[in-house]
């Protein structure tokens, strides 16, 4: 048989779903590295660089709109609407030092007062039912993006103390070291994706019935002894706001 008589290879012709995504996940691999910090390139320019047709550029570009990765305008163009920002939840340290060259933190505390634990609190901290706990909540930002609304609970004898600092500027991690001379321990944290209500989504400014991370942490001293009791519910970036 010669060369003539074999069949020439068929090429392979993905679905145009199927080339959608792959173009989709190629260019979220490449913002969260930080490419296109002046904007996407033209849909014409990019469907030459993948191969593929301007239509399905089309829908790679509204998979990766309707995941709040980008934000598209006609006049304005493609651009980035987020970014991911690495960090490790493990980490024992606070959203200022976590988010430190990226950006300014700053906090709009919203409550800040002494009030009776909730069941659940008053068991997480060892105290007994009722007991008085000082409460804080905050939204957190990143320049003018919501980054996270923390609902913390802290011990009496240290949450007093930390009360009498500057909330705005300050972690409360830091505070807490700060106030009682020790270090930060260990900590038990839980994650979960949940649905944003109406409340959460209008503060971190998502749509409603977006998902959220949900985070809550029990954080202790060194000693091992419980000091605080967190909740963060962290929309708009993949991010780490497990700090406080």
């Amino acid at each position: 048989m010669t060369s003539h008589d074999a069949a020439a290879p068929t090429p392979i012709r993905r679905p145009r779903a199927d080339q959608a995504r792959l173009v989709a996940d190629v260019l979220r691999h490449q913002i969260h590295a930080g490419g296109y910090p002046d904007g996407l390139p033209a849909e014409a320019d990019l469907a030459a660089e993948f191969f593929v047709s301007r239509n399905t550029v089309r829908e790679a570009l509204a998979a990766l709109k309707d995941e709040g990765i980008i934000e598209r305008g006609p006049r304005t163009g493609t651009h980035v609407a987020i970014r991911k920002y690495d960090h490790g939840l493990h980490a024992l340290v606070g959203l200022k030092e976590t988010f430190k060259g990226y950006g300014d933190i700053r906090n709009e505390v919203r409550a800040a007062m002494t009030v009776s634990a909730p069941p659940s609190v008053a068991h997480r901290l060892r105290l007994a039912p009722g007991e008085r706990v000082v409460f804080i909540e905050r939204l957190r930002y990143l320049g003018d993006l919501p980054l996270s609304l923390d609902m913390t609970y802290l011990t009496p004898s240290i949450g007093t103390e930390v009360l009498e600092h500057s909330l705005e500027v300050n972690d409360v991690f830091a505070l807490i070291e700060q106030v009682t001379e020790r270090r930060l321990g260990a900590a038990d944290l839980a994650v979960e994706a949940v649905s944003a209500d109406a409340h959460s989504a209008a503060i971190l400014q998502v749509p409603d019935g977006a998902p959220v991370l949900l985070l809550e942490r029990l954080t202790h001293l060194d000693d091992g002894h419980p000091s605080i009791s967190n909740t963060s519910a962290c929309g708009a970036i993949e991010s780490p706001c497990a700090a406080t």
